[in-house]
């Protein structure tokens, strides 16, 4: 293909960074009873942070796609993705090994030389979040298909269809209590499962991410109709939670696609001032360049927080104390970045100082 330049944009740069948040947030913030309204409504606001990642990969995908070359960019997906994906799976795996049941490793009892690459290759029980990588590597393998069908002038005209296919295709749920009663190989498929039906569910948000990418004008048009997709959210969210309320539907991304329509929308539109705004837009610039560094290692906080504090995953609210509670998701959220961040600040730092030449990227994602 053509090697195209693509300019930087601080609008999308900006974007991931918040998406890192959001996702953060989707994980430290969670409270209430699994069953209760309040729970759902708060799942809502901050669960679903994946939608804006998928996006973002194939916003970036597209926009610097005039100097694709299939090998080359499976190698520096290699290097830049999968082995950080390796190397910040170890204290994950040292938790699943050591501290199994605290840690809820659903192999733990088979050999651990079984038990590593069965870790590794759903992403899914050393380190939650990861779950991501052996889906995004379905969409790396896919990305000369992609290109394909947008030459062609129909991979764009099939995104109704995809939309259709992510409302039909809700995500599945696996973690330790759902699938402890499962033999080993029924764990394992289950967790395969749990990447491949990501990969039909959020195909939809990697293709629109494309499009938006080649069509940046309508981005415009998002913060134009920002008020209708304000409504538009709003109203999906609070279906949403209806149906996840009663036990009939539930899914995140829909509401969660709106919401990316206007965060970009407004981050386009208001991009010069953020760029005035020297000491914010470098506050969003270090978190947007720590963003997939903070993606791989702040579960191990998240983990080591709570076991710290004796905190549950999501915090059970008790004589309807909401606002302690409210404050206590909030303490840990910022909390578990700035350590992630601290973490990773340190280890680049420790890495530049063996190494001076060192690609640090290649261990810790940044």
């Amino acid at each position: 293909m053509e090697n195209k330049k693509k300019s930087f944009l601080n609008y999308i740069n900006v974007f991931r960074g918040l998406a890192i948040l959001l996702i953060i947030a989707g994980h430290t913030m969670q409270f209430g009873q699994s069953s209760s309204l309040i729970h759902k409504i708060n799942c809502e606001i901050v669960c679903g942070g994946t939608a804006l990642f998928i996006f973002i990969s194939g916003f970036l995908f597209q926009h610097l796609s005039g100097k694709f070359e299939y090998k080359n960019y499976l190698s520096k997906k290699w290097t830049n993705v999968v082995v950080p994906y390796f190397i910040t799976a170890i204290p994950g795996i040292l938790f699943c090994l050591f501290l199994p049941n605290t840690y809820g490793n659903s192999f733990d009892g088979l050999n651990p030389i079984i038990q590593i690459p069965m870790f590794l290759t759903t992403g899914r029980i050393h380190n939650t979040p990861t779950w991501f990588i052996p889906m995004i590597i379905l969409f790396f393998f896919c990305s000369w298909i992609l290109l394909k069908l947008e030459q062609k002038g129909i991979l764009y005209k099939l995104l109704p269809i995809m939309f259709l296919i992510t409302l039909l295709c809700p995500r599945t749920d696996v973690d330790y209590n759902s699938i402890m009663n499962l033999t080993y190989s029924q764990k394992y498929l289950a967790c395969l499962w749990y990447i491949i039906n990501g990969f039909i569910h959020f195909f939809s948000l990697y293709v629109f991410g494309m499009f938006c990418s080649k069509y940046k004008e309508v981005i415009d048009t998002f913060y134009n109709k920002r008020l209708l997709l304000w409504l538009i959210m709003v109203g999906l969210a609070a279906a949403n939670i209806y149906l996840n309320y009663h036990n009939i539907y539930s899914s995140f991304t829909i509401s969660k696609t709106i919401l990316t329509m206007l965060v970009l929308g407004y981050l386009k539109h208001y991009d010069n001032w953020i760029m005035k705004k020297e000491t914010l837009n470098k506050i969003l610039d270090i978190t947007a360049k720590y963003s997939f560094g903070l993606f791989f290692v702040h579960w191990y906080w998240f983990f080591i927080y709570n076991q710290i504090f004796g905190l549950e995953k999501v915090i059970p609210v008790i004589n309807s104390n909401y606002i302690l509670v409210l404050g206590i998701v909030i303490i840990r959220f910022v909390l578990v970045t700035i350590f992630s961040m601290l973490t990773l600040y340190l280890g680049k730092k420790l890495i530049l100082l063996v190494n001076k030449d060192a690609n640090t990227r290649m261990f810790l994602g940044i």
